[in-house]
């Protein structure tokens, strides 16, 4: 390989990769082995924890009948905690009787949840009608609260989305709107409606003031989650950068804190520039080192190994609930800006040392660099027969005279201006304009 000369000092940092040199100075952090179900289930709690239990067991794939039916029992534990009845009747389904009779149908617990969630009803209804007949804005407030709440815990996010927003009539202060809009934030997750998610994130952004620290990072969170669904991946990068270390576990009903450190950095990985990614995601990163690892590598053009490493996450990144359709795009963004920085700095580069850097084959090296260079993404043609890649650098002698230039004939331009216009009000002259 041929270094430019004209390569300015932080590309000269972006030396060949093959992954040999540090490697055996490096301790292993990711080893490929399974997901941990147990120790990731207890991250979070609540209606999300059952939700991403079920979704492992539905993607972990037919083979792994094991983290399957880990992935089942510990679900249907959870939503026995719960009022639920509906949940754990899809539960029990998927179960098919596979965990014994310990973990089947329990008739009369549904009858017992459903029949005290009747009662529960009953009396909310009542103690509304009550509100509204007295006229009490606050407690009207709490009633259609109290609502959102119930039909939450049951399982009916539509009834509970509709109440919390009616509580919305009723709000007297700030908190009561940034309590409603988490509420709403809350639901609005669950049920996938992220354009609501960013909506209500602004509402309460409008009065950034009355925020304190843990609201203000659960509402980073959120928005982050949304400008991820929407596959904005630097708007979400920037969101979850922003997430302030308090936050901890105090939102781990949606997100925990290594997925601010993982979403975020994937993200990061495959929007930002160099620059961005030197400070990226301190205050997280410690929690998930893999990630950590990644962005080291990447930052300082380790590819092979941050490849490497983006490999062996892959299977547990896809049966994260929130990340799962975005695995494929990021991977292939990150490769991309790989191979984009790789060649950044050379005026020629071997294909054959390029595809062990990569860890792949000469060919479908080739046809990477092919698309990136028909879209425009490197400037370089590829010399097929020898194997050698030949960047297309500006003349930058050339170019710096043709911007000289370009700059006289303006000044000229600007001043024969300014003197006509000078002599025009010297001689008093002034053009009138023609009649109608």
């Amino acid at each position: 390989m041929e270094r430019d000369d004209e390569s300015n000092g932080p590309m000269m940092e972006m030396c060949t990769n093959g992954g040999g040199e540090e490697t055996s100075n490096r301790r292993p952090i990711i080893t490929g082995e399974p997901l941990d179900i147990e120790a990731y289930a207890a991250m979070y709690k609540g209606r999300t924890k059952i939700m991403r239990l079920l979704f492992i067991a539905n993607h972990c794939g037919g083979g792994n009948q094991t983290m399957q039916l880990e992935a089942l029992r510990m679900a249907y534990d959870e939503v026995k905690k719960g009022e639920n009845t509906q949940l754990f009747r899809d539960v029990v389904s998927k179960i098919n009787g596979r965990l014994g009779d310990k973990y089947g149908m329990d008739s009369a617990w549904c009858e017992m949840i459903d029949r005290r969630a009747e009662q529960r009803k009953g009396k909310l209804e009542n103690e509304l009608s009550s509100y509204r007949t007295n006229l009490i804005k606050e407690s009207i407030r709490m009633g259609h609260n109290d609502f959102g709440d119930f039909y939450y815990a049951c399982g009916l996010l539509n009834e509970a989305f509709k109440n919390y927003i009616k509580t919305r009539d009723y709000c007297t202060t700030a908190k009561h709107i940034i309590h409603m809009c988490m509420n709403a934030i809350l639901v609005s997750i669950e049920m996938g409606q992220f354009s609501h998610v960013s909506s209500y994130v602004n509402k309460v952004d409008q009065n950034p003031e009355t925020l304190d620290p843990i609201v203000a990072a659960k509402l980073r969170c959120a928005s982050g989650l949304a400008h991820l669904e929407l596959k904005k991946y630097k708007l979400a990068a920037r969101k979850f950068l922003d997430v302030n270390p308090e936050l901890g576990s105090s939102y781990n009903e949606v997100i925990a804190p290594q997925d601010v450190a993982t979403y975020g950095g994937l993200c990061a990985l495959a929007s930002f520039d160099r620059s961005e990614l030197k400070a990226s995601f301190r205050n997280f990163l410690e929690l998930v080192p893999e990630v950590r690892e990644l962005i080291n590598d990447f930052y300082s053009s380790r590819y092979a190994s941050c490849l490497e490493y983006l490999g062996s996450l892959r299977a547990n990144l896809l049966l994260d609930i929130h990340l799962h359709d975005h695995v494929d795009t990021l991977y292939d963004q990150i490769r991309k800006k790989a191979l984009i920085q790789y060649t950044l700095p050379f005026v020629s580069v071997d294909l054959s040392r390029m595809a062990d850097a990569f860890k792949t084959s000469v060919s479908g090296l080739e046809k990477e660099l092919e698309a990136l260079i028909t879209d425009d993404q490197i400037q370089a043609r590829i010399d097929s027969h020898n194997k050698i890649l030949y960047a297309r650098h500006a003349d930058q002698r050339s170019a710096t005279f043709q911007k000289v230039l370009q700059m006289g004939n303006e000044f000229d331009r600007d001043v024969r201006s300014m003197m006509l216009r000078a002599n025009l009000l010297k001689h008093e002259y002034h053009a009138k304009g023609r009649k109608p």
